[in-house]
């Protein structure tokens, strides 16, 4: 049924259950899975304006930053490592519903699975949530995990 599974993360809690679930539904099926997390770097002109607070300023505007997603991506690649599933991890620079959405499009994926909401900066409020965007657009069937907002 499932063969090729992508799961996106962005290192937040209701990401790291999308993971989770993904590890458990890919034993069960014996699926390839395939992790994508993606990056903005800070254009110099935002890190100029931060000040001395630098980067940690402009953050909420932007992504992570590419060595917090290769931590993101080696987190979650250890999840299924450890139930013995294959694994690719695919850091992406760029907006991270088109992140995942390529990587589906390119491994032909048959399902992606994502959390409800995540830590992507402002943007998903001005252009849609990453999910939303994923539902809407996915070559695949799309399994949103939900979590509990604390």
């Amino acid at each position: 049924m499932f063969e090729s599974i992508v799961v996106g993360t962005d290192g937040s809690d209701t990401a790291r259950e999308a993971v989770r679930q993904a590890a458990e539904l890919a034993k069960l099926l014996g699926a390839h899975v395939h992790v994508v997390c993606a990056y903005e770097p800070a254009p110099s002109i935002a890190l100029r304006d931060a000040g001395e607070d630098g980067p940690a300023a402009v953050d909420w505007a932007l992504g992570p930053p590419r060595e917090a997603v290769d931590a993101t991506l080696a987190q979650a690649a250890e999840a299924f490592r450890a139930a013995r599933i294959p694994v690719d991890l695919y850091p992406r620079r760029g907006d991270a519903a088109d992140a995942i959405l390529d990587v589906a499009e390119e491994r032909s994926a048959d399902l992606i699975i994502v959390g409800n909401r995540g830590t992507t900066g402002t943007s998903r409020f001005v252009l849609g949530s990453v999910p939303n965007k994923i539902s809407h657009h996915a070559p695949c069937a799309v399994l949103i995990i939900r979590t509990l907002q604390r």
